[in-house]
């Protein structure tokens, strides 16, 4: 893998093999880890079988070595990581928390890339951040 993903926080790694590990929870308590694809714009997950994902529905994602909330504080509905290039470059990677919301922000200074079906739903919110 070319790149490293790391918890705001602690800076500790995320990321495991071809898998960056979070931890998450539904709502009636029920915890879990889920592995996502470290390519970005790719919504491939991996999950226990019994840990039951419900579409449209928000979860919270944690880092798993340090509990911290990976939230992001453009909006509610968007989780935040680090990701680090193989050129030592930094990125701020938002992803949608709401289950089968295919939305990625990749942001570096004042600019960013956008992925997935529904990228467009806070790029106004990310724009309004960054000074655009």
């Amino acid at each position: 893998m070319d790149q490293n993903f790391i918890c705001p926080k602690c800076k500790g790694y995320l990321n495991v093999e071809e898998s960056i590990v979070l931890s998450t929870g539904t709502r009636t308590g029920v915890k879990g880890l889920i592995h996502f694809s470290p390519e970005i714009g790719n919504y491939t997950i991996k999950k226990n079988a019994n840990f039951l994902i419900k579409g449209g529905e928000k979860y919270n994602f944690f880092c798993p070595l340090c509990q911290t909330k990976l939230a992001s504080e453009i909006h509610d509905n968007l989780s935040h990581i680090i990701m680090i290039d193989k050129d030592k470059n930094e990125y701020q990677i938002l992803f949608s928390k709401i289950a089968g919301e295919k939305s990625t922000y990749k942001i570096v200074g004042e600019s960013f890339e956008i992925f997935g079906d529904q990228q467009s739903n806070y790029v106004d919110f990310i724009n309004l951040s960054l000074g655009k």
